[in-house]
C-alpha cells in the first residue's frame, strides 16, 4: 500500500460545476502559489467547458490563462480534461486540428491530459492518445461509468485493458454523475489493480452523496489518485472536499501526507471570493439524489433548469428528466457526459417543450444518429433512426474519417485577426464564438476580470469602478420581477432609458433612443417579446423556438450566407441559434425568398421572436 494522491480540481472542475465556470483568471493568481505549495499530484487548470467560456463570457483568451498559470505554478504538474477527437468542443474535429491542439497545449502548460469519450468508443481516442505521446505529456486514458444494461464490469475491465494496449501512462475512472456505489469501486478498483500496469485514478462527483464513501472504498482497493476541491468548491455537483478526504485517511495507510492548516489557508481564500461573487455553497438536495434514478448529473440539472427559465418553462423540469431516460435508451444508453449529455438533454428539452417527441430535431442529434460522434453502446432501433435522419445510413468506421481537413482552411477564413497558431486553433473549435472575440479584442473592447454575480450599491463593480449595465445586468434585474412584487423598473444607462414592466403573465420592455442620437428604437434587451414590424398578410414569419444566440447560416447555394433576396426550399437551413451547448439549425417549414432579416449575426434572441419575413413561392 502507498499514500493516497490528490489532484485538486477547484480551478476547472470545481467552478465548472458550481460557478458556471465563471472564475477569471484574476481570482486564482492570489492564491496559485499557495496551491502549488500543497504537494497535489496535479493541479486541473483547464479543459472542459473553460476554454469556450474564457472567450464566450469573460474576455479572456484561453491560452494566456494557461501560460500565465503555468509562470506560476512551477512544482505542481498541470492537468486538462479532453473530449478526445472533440477536444474541449461539442462536435469532432479533423486529425489536423486534433494533433496540432495538443501540440499547441502542452507547449503553452499542460503536463497531464485526461483523455475521455462520451461512448467509450476508443477509436476517437486513438490520434490524441497518440499525439499526447508524441509531445511528451502524461497521457491518462478514461474509462467513463455509468449504468445501463449493457455498462458492465467486464466491459469496464475490457476498455481499460484497450486503453493500456494503446500506451496510455494511468487509467482514470470518471464517475461524472456520481453513481458509482462504495462497494461497486472496491470490486472495480480492485479489479482493475490486478489487471491493470498502470495507476488508477478515480474521478467522481458528490450529487447523491455517495463520492465520500466510495472514496474511502476505493483507497482500500489500491487506488493511487482522487480528484477533489477546496471545500467552498466542493459538495453538490462539484467534487468531495480534499479537507475531509485528507482527514478521513490521516494516519491510516493512505495518508496523504497533506497540511490540513494550509489546506484551510486556501480554503479560506476561495470563501472569501465566493462571498464576494455571489456564490452559494454546494449542496445535496433530495432532487440531486433522483439522480440515483434518471442519471443526470448534478450539474446537467443546473443547466437544464436555467434552460427551461430563459424558455419560460421553469416549472416542466420534471418532464424534461422524465423524458430524458427515454430518450438516451433511444439513443443507444450514452452516458451522460459532455456532448452526449448535452445531446440527450436537449433533446429532452425539446420534445417536452414542442409536445411532440423529435419534432424538431438539432444537426448534433442528427449527426449522434448517424455514427459521426462514434459508436452507440447499444444499437439504435431502425424506427428511431429513421425518424431523425431518414433512409440516411449511419457510417460505420471511424467517425473522423469522415471529416475534411480544417486547420489551413480555419487559417484563410480567420486571416490577419489571429496573431497565433493559437488564435487560428480557438477559431477552427468556435468559429462564432472565436471570430468575435478576435475582433473585440483587436478593437480593443474586451474587459478581461471579474465577473460578479451581485453588484454592490450605487451600481458599482467589485472593482470598485462604476458598471456599464449590460445583457446580464437587465437579465437580473428581471429576475427581480420574477421573485419580487414589484411590477416595474426604469432605468437609465449612457443615456439609454429602458423601462421593464410586467403585464399579466408577461415581461414587457421598451428603451427610448440615446439622448442627442437621431431617433428609433434600439433593440430592447431582456426575456421580452420583441415585436418586428407588421408583415403583409401573406408574408411568412419565421419565429424563434427557443432561447439562445442566432448566427448566419451558409445559403445553399451563392451567396455564401442566407440574406434578403436568397430562395429557400422546405426544409433548408435558414440560421442558427445556439442554446444549451448546441447549434440548433433554424429550417424553413415553406419555400419563399427572404424579404427581411430581423436579427443580427451573434445576438441574444428570445422564443417567439420574429427572425426573418419570407416572401412565398
Amino acid at each position: 500500500m502507498s499514500k493516497l494522491k490528490i489532484t485538486d480540481t477547484t480551478l476547472r472542475d470545481g467552478h465548472q460545476s458550481l460557478w458556471a465556470t465563471r472564475m477569471a483568471t484574476a481570482d486564482m493568481l492570489p492564491i496559485i502559489e499557495k496551491m502549488d505549495s500543497v504537494g497535489y499530484h496535479s493541479l486541473e487548470v483547464w479543459g472542459g467547458a473553460t476554454f469556450d467560456v474564457c472567450m464566450r463570457f469573460l474576455d479572456e483568451d484561453p491560452w494566456e490563462r494557461l501560460r500565465t498559470l503555468k509562470k506560476y505554478a512551477r512544482k505542481t504538474p498541470l492537468q486538462m480534461l479532453l473530449r478526445a477527437q472533440s477536444l474541449v468542443g461539442y462536435q469532432l474535429y479533423h486529425d489536423d486540428v486534433v494533433r496540432a491542439f495538443i501540440a499547441r497545449a502542452v507547449a503553452n502548460g499542460i503536463d497531464i491530459i485526461r483523455i475521455f469519450d462520451a461512448l467509450n468508443d476508443l477509436r476517437n481516442l486513438e490520434v490524441p492518445v497518440a499525439g499526447a505521446k508524441k509531445e511528451g505529456a502524461h497521457v491518462q486514458g478514461t474509462v467513463v461509468y455509468t449504468i445501463s444494461p449493457v455498462h458492465t464490469t467486464e466491459h469496464y475491465l475490457k476498455t481499460a485493458l484497450e486503453l493500456e494496449s494503446m500506451g496510455v501512462d494511468s487509467i482514470c475512472i470518471k464517475d461524472m454523475a456520481g453513481l458509482l456505489a462504495p462497494l461497486e469501486a472496491c470490486k472495480l478498483v480492485k479489479l482493475f489493480k490486478e489487471k491493470l500496469r498502470v495507476p488508477v485514478q478515480l474521478h467522481s462527483h458528490y450529487i447523491g452523496g455517495l463520492a465520500m464513501g466510495t472514496y474511502l472504498e476505493a483507497a482500500r482497493a489500491g487506488v493511487d489518485v482522487v480528484d477533489t476541491a477546496s471545500v467552498p468548491l466542493a459538495f453538490g455537483a462539484s467534487q468531495p472536499p480534499v479537507e475531509t478526504v485528507v482527514r478521513a485517511v490521516a494516519g491510516t495507510p493512505y495518508d496523504t501526507g497533506l497540511d490540513l492548516n494550509l489546506l484551510f489557508d486556501i480554503a479560506r481564500y476561495f470563501d472569501d471570493l465566493r462571498r464576494e461573487l455571489g456564490y452559494e455553497r454546494g449542496v445535496t438536495r433530495i432532487t440531486d439524489m433522483w439522480v440515483f434514478q434518471h442519471q443526470v448529473p448534478g450539474g446537467m440539472i443546473s443547466n437544464l433548469v436555467s434552460q427551461l427559465r430563459e424558455q419560460k418553462a421553469a416549472g416542466r423540469i420534471n418532464e424534461v428528466l422524465a423524458e430524458i431516460p427515454r430518450v438516451r435508451a433511444d439513443l443507444g444508453y450514452p452516458p451522460l457526459v459532455t456532448p452526449t449529455s448535452q445531446i440527450v438533454g436537449t433533446q429532452a428539452v425539446l420534445n417536452v417543450l414542442l409536445g411532440q417527441r423529435y419534432k424538431m430535431v438539432p444537426g448534433e442529434v442528427k449527426n449522434y444518429v448517424r455514427g459521426l460522434y462514434g459508436r452507440p453502446p447499444v444499437p439504435i432501433s431502425d424506427e428511431i433512426r429513421r425518424l431523425i435522419i431518414g433512409d440516411a445510413e449511419p457510417v460505420q468506421g471511424r467517425p473522423a474519417d469522415t471529416l475534411p481537413p480544417r486547420l489551413e482552411e480555419a487559417r484563410q477564413e480567420i486571416g490577419d485577426l489571429a496573431d497565433s497558431e493559437e488564435d487560428v486553433l480557438s477559431y477552427a473549435l468556435f468559429p462564432q464564438v472565436a471570430r468575435k472575440f478576435l475582433e473585440d479584442r483587436r478593437a480593443g473592447r474586451l474587459q478581461p476580470g471579474r465577473r460578479t454575480v451581485k453588484t454592490g450599491a450605487g451600481g458599482k463593480d467589485a472593482a470598485g469602478g462604476k458598471k456599464k449595465m449590460d445583457l446580464k445586468d437587465i437579465t437580473g434585474l428581471i429576475k427581480v420581477l420574477d421573485e419580487t412584487d414589484i411590477t416595474e423598473l426604469n432605468l437609465e444607462n449612457d443615456g439609454v432609458k429602458i423601462m421593464i414592466r410586467r403585464g399579466g403573465d408577461r415581461l414587457e420592455t421598451g428603451a427610448q433612443a440615446p439622448v442627442g442620437q437621431a431617433s428609433g428604437k434600439p433593440e430592447p434587451e431582456g426575456r421580452a417579446e420583441r415585436q418586428a414590424d407588421h408583415p403583409e398578410p401573406d408574408i411568412i414569419e419565421v419565429h424563434a423556438p427557443m432561447v439562445g444566440t442566432f448566427y448566419r447560416a451558409p445559403a445553399a447555394d451563392a451567396p455564401p450566407f442566407v440574406e434578403v433576396g436568397t430562395r429557400v426550399k422546405p426544409g433548408q437551413t435558414l440560421g442558427i441559434i445556439e442554446a444549451m451547448k448546441l447549434m440548433n439549425e433554424l429550417a424553413a417549414e415553406k419555400g419563399g425568398e427572404v424579404v427581411k432579416i430581423l436579427v443580427e449575426n451573434g445576438q441574444p434572441v428570445e422564443y417567439g421572436q420574429v427572425l426573418f419575413h419570407l416572401q412565398p413561392e
